[in-house]
């Protein structure tokens, strides 16, 4: 649906479009060369829950996928054994 006044805003040039830089996050259980996520620290578990009480995707965290299947499990355990909340008030 492109018709006469689709093109409205800023002039285009002939300079190509340049993004902010973002740096690529890395995982931080890889850094420490951590093998075993414990359900049991329950510190290291609550850097990666936001307010809400859910847990952080990999695209916000940076986590690889490998800690971040092992996080989730010990998410799930420390909650089932109520070590972390589910949800904030």
């Amino acid at each position: 649906m492109r018709g006469a006044g689709a093109s409205r805003g800023k002039p285009k040039t002939d300079r190509p479009r340049r993004g902010m830089f973002r740096r690529k996050r890395v995982c931080r259980f890889c850094v420490d060369k951590v093998e075993f996520i414990d359900y049991k620290e329950v510190r290291l578990l609550i850097a990666s829950i936001p307010e809400r009480g859910k847990i952080q995707p990999r695209r916000l965290s940076g986590t690889c996928a490998k800690h971040q299947r092992k996080l989730q499990t010990a998410i799930k355990r420390a909650r089932q054994l109520a070590l972390i909340p589910y949800v904030t008030d």
